[in-house]
């Protein structure tokens, strides 16, 4: 994948999650707060003032997720995102990290 195919989808995954974020928020699910700087989306859970951070790594072609329970990398593959440790999913699993420092169940 070239570097301008990568930077459309991370910048597209970043804003599909910071959409589904704020609705979440609209609609009283979560009390989370996100904001955008460039390829960096952070997180706030405005209840205990802990964050996840999102960000693109351009040149490992990579979305990488910090998170109170650590740090994970995501690969490309097929038409997801893959951890590329335990195989994971990227969205199952920031459902799960979401839900876990917003204490409420998510979906995203």
């Amino acid at each position: 994948m070239s570097e301008t195919e990568f930077l459309g989808l991370a910048e597209s995954t970043l804003t599909t999650i910071e959409a589904a974020l704020d609705r979440l928020n609209d609609e009283d699910v979560l009390d989370v707060e996100c904001k955008r700087s460039g390829n960096v989306l952070e997180i706030e859970f405005i209840d205990n003032g802990s964050k996840i951070i999102v960000n693109s790594q351009a040149p490992m072609q990579e979305l990488w997720v910090a998170a109170k329970s650590g740090g994970f990398h995501y690969k490309r593959v097929g038409e997801q995102w893959i951890n590329t440790r335990d195989g994971s999913e990227l969205f199952a699993a920031l459902s799960l990290l979401a839900g876990a420092q917003g204490g409420a169940e998510v979906t995203l």
